[in-house]
């Protein structure tokens, strides 16, 4: 590495793996952030949330009908009514259940004139709980709702108000994004979206010419928990991100065997963790994808998952000793690979999911199921 913080373009690539080691390593989990349910779909649960006690507090009714006991009902049908001498009440459905009542009648089941001597006739029984939630029969006591570590879903958003609970503790990166050269912009756009989704939080998008002193003072005034320098990282006379990072701080790694993202790198600076992402459209998603998400999910406390698998529908050819990131859309009869490096906008933009080659392999098979990670 220079004193400027340039890699020249003959130094050996770092391997990926190793580079993500390097870059994750000591990366300590944000501190827990209290949000309400709406702002905290999509971020990691600093906590186990659990269910405080049975949800439903008592029995409910499933439908509109009438609220009776079962064994008072029993047989009834409509050559053989029992006879009530009040009517049963009528529940909507979500109203809890009156007293006594264990099952839900439909509605047909009690006409509405009672015989001459006024009283009510049913005339079809129900099994007992029929048409009811029990008590705890959503959610017990104690049960684990939403753990740690975990993505919270609007789903069991849903569940959580059902319980009472307004807000959670989750853990959300911030991430500063800081554009340099002249495409950056429209690709930090596009990482922003991606880092929202991954449930983090971008904070700040700042612009800096390409001079290095200009970008470590984006670096050094970024308030963030992790910098992405965006663009700038390559060879070129006016690509200066590298050295404004030796400037604000220190280049751990730049130049990674990554294709596309060969020009990737990453350091820190104050203590924060800066990722260098090229400006190029494939470079920037296979950089953010072999990087950036390692490395929110690291500090947002994300529990380690198996990547879903599913059969290529064509073969994918790689150069050995490169991870390669080959850009690929789900479909019925599988994967379809659409390109790696170089390959054009409107056909990235088709991709929905990527395969990660690892670099003791030249390719994939048609018809051979691989890991692929989600975009």
């Amino acid at each position: 590495m220079g004193g400027d913080g340039r890699r020249s373009a003959s130094s050996a690539l770092t391997p990926l793996d190793a580079a993500c080691r390097r870059l994750l390593a000591g990366v300590a989990h944000v501190m827990p952030l209290r949000r309400d349910l709406a702002a905290a779909i999509g971020a990691r649960m600093a906590a186990d949330v659990l269910v405080p006690a049975g949800c439903p507090a008592g029995p409910l009714a499933l439908r509109d009908g009438w609220a009776v006991a079962a064994e008072a009902v029993a047989g009834a049908g409509p050559y053989s009514p029992v006879l009530l001498v009040r009517r049963p009440e009528w529940v909507e459905a979500g109203d809890r259940l009156p007293v006594g009542a264990d099952t839900v009648l439909d509605p047909e089941a009690v006409p509405d004139t009672p015989d001459p001597m006024g009283r009510i006739a049913v005339v079809a029984d129900a099994a007992g709980t029929d048409g009811t939630r029990q008590a705890g029969g959503d959610l017990g006591g104690g049960d684990i709702l939403v753990a740690a570590g975990t993505r919270l879903t609007p789903l069991q958003s849903m569940a959580l108000v059902a319980c009472g609970i307004a807000a959670v503790e989750v853990r959300s990166p911030a991430v500063a994004l800081i554009a340099t050269g002249a495409h950056a912009a429209p690709v930090c756009r596009g990482l922003a979206g991606l880092i929202a989704a991954d449930g983090a939080r971008v904070v700040a998008v700042l612009d800096a010419p390409d001079e290095a002193q200009a970008i470590a003072d984006a670096i050094l005034a970024a308030s963030a928990d992790a910098v992405l320098v965006v663009g700038g990282t390559g060879f070129g006379r006016t690509d200066r991100s590298a050295a404004g990072l030796a400037a604000a701080g220190t280049v751990a790694v730049h130049g990674i065997a990554l294709r596309p993202g060969e020009s990737a790198g990453f350091g820190s600076a104050t203590g924060r963790p800066v990722v260098l992402i090229p400006g190029r459209p494939e470079a920037a998603l296979a950089a953010y994808l072999a990087l950036v998400r390692p490395l929110l999910d690291t500090l947002s406390g994300a529990v380690a998952a198996d990547r879903p698998t599913a059969p290529l529908t064509r073969k994918v050819v790689s150069a050995p000793g490169v991870s390669d990131i080959v850009f690929v859309r789900r479909e019925v009869g599988g994967l379809v690979p659409l390109g790696g490096a170089e390959i054009p906008l409107h056909r990235l933009c088709l991709a929905d999911a990527a395969v990660l080659v690892p670099p003791e392999r030249e390719g994939y098979g048609e018809g051979t199921t691989v890991p692929f990670i989600p975009l």
